[in-house]
């Protein structure tokens, strides 16, 4: 049996991005939120190591982290039963030939205003006492980077939009997209949604639902990034080590529950998909690693993959298609679409309704739009 719906706005994807837009766009506008899967957050969203990491990422993303920082640091009373920040800490660190990469992520941090300092020596070593003391020869140490509750930050999203009255619909995936000069009309496989304007925030298949209406495409990438846990050696104290990872983002580790989270930091381009990790990646990060570090990884104790989207400049796609009415990207955050929700949810409801960019967010709608040069 399928249902038709009328509202002011329908989303498309029930990701973080979809999620943060709708609970704050639900504020004075009815929302659906549409989400293909039986549940939402569960290809890229679920699968995130998900630090809140104000250095990393290029000028806009940091400019977005920043801008959505004091959420995540008091959000409502009801919006989690738990706080959804924890201190963590993240170090990126260097050999020898790779010194300027930090020098290049300081110069980075102070002109977003982030606190971070270069540290080596016993200040290193005390840090991570795990690095390899003939390997790596100095860090960039960023105190104040903290693990995010990606679970709680998705369900805090997703039962605030409800509460303002939206709906959030699965097994919904889309099917076709009209519009009649009036409203756009959302076939999906539960139903019919008509809308006067849809949110694009499909993820790696959002350049798909911007061809099904018409809109252009932005040369969205969809890219594997593999992931991996392991036990560390009995008797570690692992709780407070940092995130750490290479200069040069070829692998990262950080605790998890007890256990070490790997990666190889791998960008593979990939079609859209339920992406799953693959062998030879695996053994890739797993030699980086036990190379930069004196962890030993003998087994792995769970592997998975997911898709991190990214345009030319890395930068996300927000704004109205111009050759689509009512059509409004939501796409292309990368590997930053965790720690940057609650920033890119407000910055869609600004562009959404015509308003200016809150002042806290340090961009231009320049920097985001669909049409912007070098795109497609």
């Amino acid at each position: 049996m399928t249902n038709s719906v009328t509202t002011d706005i329908a989303i498309i994807g029930g990701g973080m991005a979809g999620a943060s837009a709708g609970y704050f766009l639900a504020d004075d506008a009815e929302v659906v939120l549409l989400e293909r899967e039986s549940q939402p957050g569960y290809h890229t969203t679920g699968r995130s190591a998900a630090l809140l990491f104000e250095g990393y990422g290029n000028a806009v993303i940091r400019a977005i982290t920043k801008g959505g920082r004091p959420f995540f640091e008091s959000p409502p009373a009801d919006f989690s039963d738990a706080p959804v920040l924890s201190p963590r800490g993240g170090l990126m660190v260097a050999t020898e030939s790779q010194l300027s990469l930090l020098d290049e992520g300081l110069a980075d941090s102070l002109a977003t205003g982030v606190h971070s300092e270069l540290i080596d020596g016993d200040a290193l070593f005390d840090v991570a006492p795990f690095l390899r003391r003939n390997v790596i020869v100095r860090g960039l140490f960023e105190p104040g980077a903290m693990d995010m509750d990606v679970n709680a930050m998705l369900q805090g999203f997703l039962r605030g939009l409800r509460a303002k009255g939206g709906q959030v619909q699965t097994d919904a995936e889309v099917i076709s997209l009209t519009h009649d000069g009036r409203v756009w009309r959302v076939e999906t496989r539960s139903g019919t949604v008509a809308a006067k304007t849809v949110v694009n925030a499909a993820g790696a298949w959002a350049d798909e639902i911007a061809v099904m209406a018409g809109a252009a495409r932005v040369g969205l990438v969809p890219k594997r990034r593999t992931a991996f846990t392991f036990d560390p050696a009995p008797g570690l104290d692992i709780a407070r080590w940092p995130l750490t990872a290479g200069a040069d983002e070829t692998w990262y580790v950080k605790p998890d529950a007890g256990r070490m989270f790997g990666s190889p930091a791998d960008q593979t381009p990939s079609a859209p998909c339920d992406a799953q990790p693959e062998e030879l990646d695996l053994a890739i990060a797993a030699d980086r690693i036990m190379t930069h570090t004196t962890l030993e990884i003998r087994r792995f104790a769970s592997t998975w993959a997911g898709l991190r989207s990214f345009v030319a400049d890395k930068s996300p796609v927000v704004g109205f298609d111009p050759r689509a009415e009512g059509f409004f990207w939501l796409a292309g955050q990368g590997g930053y679409g965790i720690q940057t929700a609650p920033g890119i949810g407000r910055l869609a409801v600004s562009l959404i309704k015509g308003a200016d960019i809150p002042s806290d967010i340090k961009v231009a709608a320049s920097d985001l739009a669909p049409d912007r040069p070098g795109l497609g």
